[in-house]
Formats: structure tokens, sequence, C-alpha cells
């Protein structure tokens, strides 16, 4: 662990990743568009944000073109936490470095949430927020597998299967110090390492990240398959 503990409240910045393209969802717009009961999906963890106490200012990264239309929808959604858009890059990783820049001087934490999981919780801020405070220099939210897992080869053979009691799914928000998440983005691109969320790089640092239990509700839409569940 890190030893941040403090009593004081640190001052929080959201970054929500916003600049995918969703070509697996076969829309012919971004999926972080899609209405969802009168609101655009993004703007569903904006509200949970705006209203949380444990969020000081807000940071969306976008597409260019995109721009625009999300300071629009973020001003008639009252979205007054809202520093800037920042634009995004390429991969997931090079949007949330670019947000990185963007963050406030006097900001001490760093939430990261997608987009497209909208069934963001008050209670997912507090408690990664907690484990932060606690010393750790990560928090991700996630939820125990189900599922029996298969690691295989290339080939499609099962070289091995893993103990489930062990495997957890990470979801975001996930929330590390600011330090040591700029460490962790500048040390991947140094070694021209991509991760697959935030946390892999700073676990790769051999830093102590710590899991909070989320819900199986906390979906990421991703596919059309993924559209089902929010009509359930």
């Amino acid at each position: 662990m890190y030893g941040g503990n403090s009593k004081i409240r640190k001052k929080i910045s959201f970054i929500l990743a916003c600049a995918g393209m969703g070509k697996r969802m076969q829309l012919d717009y971004p999926k972080q568009f899609l209405e969802y009961q009168g609101k655009a999906l993004f703007l569903r963890p904006l509200i949970c944000a705006e209203k949380s106490e444990y969020v000081d200012e807000i940071i969306i990264v976008s597409q260019k073109e995109h721009v625009e239309y999300i300071t629009k929808l973020c001003q008639e959604a009252g979205i007054h936490k809202l520093k800037c858009v920042a634009v995004g890059g390429k991969e997931r990783q090079d949007s949330i470095y670019a947000a990185l820049e963007k963050v406030g001087e006097e900001m001490e934490y760093i939430i990261v949430q997608d987009a497209v999981r909208p069934f963001c919780k008050e209670r997912y801020l507090r408690e990664t927020y907690e484990v932060l405070q606690e010393g750790y220099a990560g928090a991700v939210v996630g939820v125990a597998v189900k599922d029996t897992i298969k690691q295989i080869s290339e080939e499609g053979l099962v070289q091995k299967t893993p103990d489930r009691n062990t495997l957890f799914a990470a979801h975001t928000p996930q929330a590390f110090p600011k330090g040591i998440l700029q460490e962790a983005y500048d040390q991947a691109y140094k070694d021209k390492f991509f991760g697959t969320d935030d946390a892999s790089l700073v676990e790769r640092l051999g830093y102590s990240v710590k899991i909070i239990r989320g819900d199986y509700d906390n979906i990421k839409l991703t596919t059309p398959e993924d559209l089902k569940m929010l009509n359930r």
C-alpha cells in the first residue's frame, strides 16, 4: 500500500471515457449516444457524478467531432461540475492519457468511468474512495465470475482451469491516486504496453489494487445482445 490515509476529504476528478465508436454495436452512431429512458446513455453516469459528494470536477474525453454535441447535452442536463470535454485518441488508453492532462492541479484522486456502463451508483464512488483512504493504490468495482473459465492455447486447446473463486470481472468505476495513475500511464507508454483497463497499468508496477464488490446489473453495452439487458 502507498500510505495515503487522511481524514481530510481529497479532491476528486471524474473522467468519463466517451470516445468509443461502437463498431461492435452495429449502429450508425456511437453507442454512448443511444437514448435510454429519455437520456443519452453517457449522461447517466454523469448525473451520478454530478450529484455525488465524492466528485469535484468532471472531465469527458470524446472524439473531436462530438465535443460540441456532448457539451450541449451536458448543459441541458445540468452537469455543472464539467470542467472540459477533451479530445481522445485512437484507443481507450490514448483517450484517458489525454484526459489526465486536463485534470486540475488540486485534484488528488481520479475516478475513471466508462460512458457505456450507464448504471453507476453513488455507493461505488464512496467505496472506491474509502479504499484509497485505506492506503491502497487502486480500487476497482467488480463482480465474482459465475462461469467456469478455461485458459486456452492459440489452437483452442484447454491449458488451464483457474479457480473460479479467485476470479472477478472488472467493471468501472476504477479509482486511483492521481500521481500513481499518471506514473502508470507514463510507464505504460514508455514500455509500449497497452492494458485492457486502467487498473492493469497500475498493477504491473507492483501496486496493490483492491476489488469493490459491485452488481451484475452494472453492465457495459458492447454488442447488440447487450441492449436486451436494458429492457429486462
